[in-house]
């Protein structure tokens, strides 16, 4: 659920006046919060507390608590003395005794070699305005560790200094690179321009604040979402009932982005995966397809029309040599169809075919720049809100299934709750990762998913392997390349069959 803050305080309200103690919650949240660290940040090393005086602050020295045991060194910045702190985080900080070093400046201390990760116990979803000069001079000290350092920053419910409704920021906000939601998520995070200061959404979830109003219109995508939506394969399923996968993409000198919707389609468990290309390109091309690939020549791609397939994905280095064939599969075809880059392009060109296949299903996944050509023809859309946007641009195309990259990817159809996905790092600014993204979501698409729910599926885990490439392979997130989304796409699904953030 989506919530204000108000409605998440009428929510803890609710809680405090059938019997729920506030250090119960803290004790849940602490030991959630610990988990997230445990999931970003699997190898331990100096874990760095800066806490205010509410019970964020305990919050905070809960997981801290939990995490010694991982063999975590703890250091702790105080915004104040220990007897100005309210009494649950104070006696959290006393249990913690001499396993805490407090510091008078983190920017100056000489950590251990290791991961530093900073977790932000500064501010909770009540504060408002500027931050005090004493909360201020915390947050930029964690902002520095994060940027000199390299530390990895971990919110707690929201970034400090962030507006919890509006996602607005005030001077020297905290830039989190992962935000551990507790309860539910507050409307601000999902603000334009809040993910700058909310990174990744992890959802910590607490059972005696779990029923709540909210927003009913849109959704954030977690495993506990997506779980329902992912099929599960029957004892005597085959290759046929997985579905078959129909790749028009590739030409000469966009090869890899052919080769990249390939993988992301049988990594995502596509029964079938035909790449259909034009004879001059196959000599080309199908030597580097990966063995489960079937790579045929097509001599128009008007044939492809009457072929077998549950799902067509069109456009991934396509080229426009042969721009009126396509055009003619896009508004002809009786399947769903993955609809991205130069086919995304011919759209914007010919808007009197993308009119014309507002009553057909498929799925566009333009990134920005691609978006903004399809609105010359939607002038009333500039200056929307990218939720708002999204949601004018499928109102009254039941077929149109529209998901808009970014770094917080949102997602829309007609009917449907807006969708806003919570995976993914910014490694994953490089050339070909929506390549994968449209196989992936062809391979879900092609198993008789909702366009709407393969959309989810496929940004959730595409942003997963991503994430999994940095922490299985302990590597930097900047070298990672889409190939390493599909390696990691298998380790992805399990993550979220077992209901990992």
């Amino acid at each position: 659920m989506i919530v204000t803050c108000r409605q998440m305080q009428q929510c803890e309200e609710t809680a405090f006046a059938r019997g729920v103690s506030a250090a119960a919650l803290m004790e849940e949240a602490g030991r959630g919060i610990a988990a997230v660290v445990r999931q970003f940040a699997p190898h331990a090393g100096s874990l760095v507390l800066f806490l205010g005086k509410g019970n964020n602050a305990g919050d905070a020295l809960v997981a801290a608590r939990e995490l010694v045991a991982d063999g975590w060194q703890l250091y702790a910045r105080l915004s104040g003395e220990p007897a100005a702190m309210k009494d649950l985080p104070r006696s959290h900080l006393a249990s913690l005794g001499s396993l805490v070093r407090i510091l008078g400046d983190a920017t100056t201390f000489d950590f251990p070699a290791g991961p530093i990760v900073n977790l932000d116990g500064l501010l909770g979803i009540g504060a408002q305005g500027p931050m005090k000069p004493e909360l201020q001079v915390l947050a930029r000290e964690m902002n520095a560790l994060r940027t000199q350092r390299h530390a990895l920053t971990i919110a707690m419910d929201i970034p400090s200094g962030l507006d919890g409704d509006h996602g607005t920021a005030c001077a020297d906000a905290v830039e989190a690179d992962v935000t551990a939601v507790v309860a539910q998520i507050k409307a601000g995070l999902l603000a334009d321009g809040a993910d700058h200061y909310v990174g990744r959404i992890a959802l910590v979830p607490l059972r005696d604040l779990s029923a709540t109003v909210g927003d009913a219109q849109a959704e954030v995508l977690t495993p506990r979402l997506l779980r329902s939506w992912l099929p599960r394969r029957a004892n005597d399923m085959h290759k046929g009932n997985a579905g078959r996968v129909g790749i028009l993409a590739g030409s000469p000198g966009f090869l890899g982005a052919a080769e990249l919707a390939c993988r992301g389609a049988i990594r995502a468990g596509a029964g079938l995966v035909t790449l259909l290309v034009k004879e001059d390109v196959y000599p080309f091309i199908a030597p580097r397809m990966p063995a489960e690939v079937m790579v045929k020549t097509i001599a128009d791609y008007r044939a492809v029309l009457e072929m077998n397939f549950d799902v067509l994905a069109i456009g991934p280095g396509l080229g426009f040599t042969h721009e009126q064939e396509i055009l003619a599969v896009l508004q002809q075809a009786k399947v769903p169809i993955i609809v991205d880059a130069d086919a995304l392009t011919m759209l914007a060109q010919h808007p009197e075919v993308h009119a014309a296949m507002s009553n057909q299903p498929h799925l566009m996944t333009p990134h920005p720049g691609e978006m903004e050509r399809l609105l010359r023809h939607f002038p009333s859309g500039q200056g929307m809100s990218r939720r708002l946007l999204v949601e004018s641009f499928t109102a009254g195309a039941p077929g149109r299934t529209l998901l808009l990259k970014g770094t917080r990817t949102v997602i829309g159809t007609h009917g449907q709750p807006t969708l806003f996905n919570t995976t993914g790092h910014p490694g994953m600014a490089s050339g070909g990762m929506g390549d994968v993204l449209s196989g992936v979501c062809a391979a879900f698409a092609a198993q008789h998913l909702p366009l709407h729910h393969a959309a989810g599926l496929g940004a959730w885990l595409c942003g997963r392997a991503a994430e999994r490439f940095v922490t299985q392979e302990r590597v930097a997130m900047e070298s990672i390349g889409a190939s390493d989304v599909t390696a990691h796409l298998g380790g992805a699904l399990q993550d979220l069959k077992e209901g990992r953030f």
